[in-house]
């Protein structure tokens, strides 16, 4: 099977098997704010990743590129999606494009069509310094995501079998590129003692990537004669593994992982994060209701976003950071179990 083939095999296989709604944001919840002292009109949704301000909070997390014009074509929509709403986006791995130039223009028309965007490039921890630089000078990108997938590759027949190396390969990369590097899983979270290590180089951000949303190992079961079911429920789910990297390092969080509605954005901000990716339901969206009324329901996104910020008391995306929160059920147990308090989220002022 192509390389090509195995892409466009990912987004059918993504939408068939849907996302998880396992990320625990289910058990988090807000303290009611009667005085918030806040109006609507006021509310900003500016944000900064480390050297990076965005206009808005929510970003289309990666997602494809490289598999000829069928992934071309939803890099076009989701490119011009980022640009009517304002909002950043990432590629897919760009690995198919450094092996085969003929797949390039599948990443290249995002650039084309939002030439004034925030762009992310993408590439696995595998790579070289080299190809890196390449994936940025490919799309004239604003940053680099390289993105962690062992159970994925596992799980993949024709999957990496050899990590060795990777932490180190990440160093190299942010040391040399001119753009932030942002690491980020792919489904499985990152935990405490991950971010931790990461947090040694001199990368500039953490997208957690939690479980609970797309799951590549059950996309990769669809490939296999002989699964890997034992990984299907594999992972630390989103909610938890935003508070295990926030509270482990320094590094600005980003959050994604099967996140789908404006509540469980404005949960991830305030457990931690400062900025939150969707991928799954933005490309369901999509693809179910064109480009037109997804823009639509990205403009509302923002929308209920304020709404949530102005209910909560918080003018700024920062202020959601000293937002009360009650954890219960397994994310409380988790959180408990690790040593992270998580009686000390429901006590913020």
């Amino acid at each position: 099977m192509t390389r090509a083939q195995r892409k466009r095999d990912h987004i059918n296989y993504a939408l068939s098997t849907g996302q998880q709604d396992k990320t625990g944001f289910e058990d988090v919840t807000f303290v009611h704010q009667s005085l918030p002292n806040t109006a609507l009109n006021e509310t900003s949704l500016q944000s900064q990743i480390g050297e990076l301000s965005l206009s808005s909070p929510i970003f289309v997390n990666a997602m494809t590129g490289g598999g000829g014009e069928y992934t071309s074509d939803i890099n076009k929509d989701i490119s011009i999606l980022a640009r009517e709403t304002g909002i950043a986006l990432a590629v897919g791995s760009q690995m198919s494009a450094l092996k085969n130039p003929d797949e390039r223009h599948t990443y290249e028309i995002v650039r084309k069509h939002n030439p004034d965007g925030v762009i992310f490039a993408n590439l696995g921890s595998e790579a070289s310094v080299q190809q890196a630089k390449d994936a940025v000078e490919m799309i004239d990108a604003d940053a680099l995501q390289i993105h962690l997938n062992v159970i994925q590759e596992l799980t993949m027949p024709e999957g990496d079998r050899d990590f060795k190396g990777a932490l180190e390969r990440i160093a190299s990369i942010s040391d040399t590129l001119e753009v932030p590097v942002i690491v980020k899983e792919t489904g499985f979270g990152i935990s405490r003692e991950a971010a931790s290590a990461l947090s040694e180089t001199s990368i500039s951000a953490i997208d957690v990537g939690g479980f609970g949303g797309t799951n590549f190992s059950r996309i990769e079961n669809q490939r296999r004669s002989r699964m890997l079911q034992f990984f299907d429920d594999w992972g630390i789910p989103t909610a938890v593994s935003i508070v295990e990297v926030s509270s482990s390092c320094n590094l600005p969080v980003l959050a994604s992982g099967g996140i789908k509605t404006s509540l469980d954005s404005v949960k991830a901000l305030s457990l931690g994060a400062c900025s939150v990716g969707m991928a799954g339901a933005i490309l369901k969206n999509l693809v179910d209701h064109g480009l037109s009324k997804t823009v639509d329901e990205v403009n509302g996104l923002h929308d209920d976003i304020r709404f949530l910020m102005c209910a909560l008391g918080c003018e700024t995306i920062s202020d959601l950071h000293a937002v009360p929160l009650v954890l219960k059920g397994d994310v409380y147990h988790w959180l408990k179990m690790r040593g992270f308090e998580p009686e000390k989220y429901s006590r913020k002022a």
